[in-house]
């Protein structure tokens, strides 16, 4: 039964599962230590660097991983060596890190005022911890791309390992200041990634150097699929404190209850490494019924998973977070089920999402996400309770994501799917939907 259990898992899922589990306990210390050491201000703001980081971070940073994978996949299918492709992703990387650092600069002041309640530190801390994360999923690229799981696995188990033993000595130090907590965001992924250079660098080799086309054609409208998810998911706790900011303790109650209700996304995190690659494999040859019946699989494991989490979240949300997190009682059951409800539609939308890109479809999967924010940001502006509000916002954004995707997609695979780009460029191992 096991081996028969195994076999239906994607290759690739256990090795980065691994660490994705390591970097999921870790997120889930990360603030069980900061919400028992921070006052409910200090937790607050914490809060808000964590949505913003990983917003901007996965949103901007995960594509270049992405396309770096794509095509060093595609040069490793035909003997050819990563390094130029691994040049050309570093370059992307810094150029829109530097956009996102002039922009952080240019307000500075007005995001310390605003998000930070006047403390211009944390703003530092922000630029910090996209740098770590634009020099991270740059070298998951390649790592990714040479389907070298078991090293990926580690960089992501060495992130998490680090982040569990940081936050440890600062608890036990009796550390009270957000900042603190904050860099841990910058050194641990700037470590794991050090640790787990060895391979990229044995690796890299020259060879032909790589077109800019080649890299960028897609990146555009990943960039904005990418970024446009991790609105949908995390900008709750943002607008909570933009459109509460007298109330110090809802941002991080927020926060607490999506690390809970989100479980289900790490566990598809470490399926999705692989799911894209089958997809497109399906798709390239023309296997409708093969990728019928991996879409099916994957819609019904992530179904399974949410309903899970989401039984566990409505019965013991409200006591987890305070027990967990010393979160304050401002979440009851019904806003769990709410947010339950939400992480279910996005996962539905993560899996579709990636259909579609194996149909070589990235407009469709970006014109979704489009509608889903539009949606989000109608149902943020509704006079309602500001909680509910954000909460509805999310559970109805996601919906809307996942049914405008089902929708283009039912026309899409009407036909023999023929994406443009060959077999080994379409076939790209990724991870998304919100690593922590």
């Amino acid at each position: 039964m096991i081996r028969r259990l195994l076999r239906l898992i994607p290759p690739g899922t256990i090795a980065v599962g691994a660490g994705l589990g390591l970097l999921g306990l870790a997120s889930y210390v990360h603030l069980a230590v900061a919400g028992h050491s921070l006052s409910g201000a200090d937790y607050n703001r914490l809060s808000v660097l964590w949505s913003i980081v990983f917003t901007l971070g996965i949103g901007v940073f995960m594509p270049i991983e992405q396309e770096v994978a794509r095509v060093v996949a595609a040069r490793h299918s035909q003997g050819l060596p990563p390094g130029p492709v691994l040049a050309r992703g570093v370059t992307v990387a810094a150029a829109m890190l530097a956009v996102l650092v002039l922009a952080v600069t240019a307000g500075r002041q007005l995001l310390a005022d605003h998000l930070f309640h006047g403390d211009g530190t944390m703003v530092t801390v922000l630029v910090g911890a996209l740098a770590a994360m634009a020099v991270a999923y740059a070298t998951r690229g390649v790592l990714s791309g040479l389907q070298l799981f078991p090293w990926y696995g580690t960089q992501l188990g060495i992130d998490g390992g680090l982040r569990i033993v940081m936050v440890a000595v600062l608890g036990l130090a009796g550390v009270t200041s957000p900042v603190w907590y904050g860099v841990v965001l910058v050194a641990a992924p700037l470590a794991s990634v050090l640790l787990t250079l060895p391979p990229v660098l044995r690796a890299i080799g020259g060879g032909p150097p790589v077109a800019w086309a080649t890299l960028l054609r897609g990146l555009g409208l990943l960039t904005a699929s990418s970024l446009l998810s991790q609105v949908v998911v995390n900008v709750g706790v943002i607008n909570l404190q933009l459109l509460a900011p007298s109330d110090t303790a809802a941002a991080g109650a927020l926060l607490s209850a999506l690390v809970l209700v989100r479980i289900p996304l790490f566990v598809f995190g470490s399926m999705q490494a692989s799911l894209l690659p089958g997809l497109a494999t399906t798709a390239t040859t023309g296997d409708q019924a093969g990728f019928h019946s991996l879409l099916r699989r994957a819609l019904g494991i992530v179904t399974a998973l949410g309903l899970t989490g989401a039984v566990g979240a409505v019965l013991l949300g409200p006591w987890l977070v305070g027990t967990l997190f010393d979160a304050p009682d401002v979440l009851g059951h019904g806003d769990f089920a709410w947010l339950a409800a939400a992480t279910l539609a996005y996962l539905w939308a993560m899996v579709l999402g990636q259909a579609l890109l194996a149909l070589d479809r990235h407009r469709a999967q970006a014109l979704a996400w489009v509608v889903g924010v539009a949606a989000l940001i109608i149902v943020t502006l509704l006079p309602a309770p500001v909680i509910l509000r954000v909460e509805l916002a999310y559970a109805i954004g996601s919906a809307v994501v996942a049914v405008t995707m089902a929708v283009l997609l039912r026309g899409g695979v009407r036909r023999s799917p023929t994406p443009t780009r060959p077999l080994a460029e379409a076939v790209a191992p990724a991870v998304s939907g919100g690593i922590r």
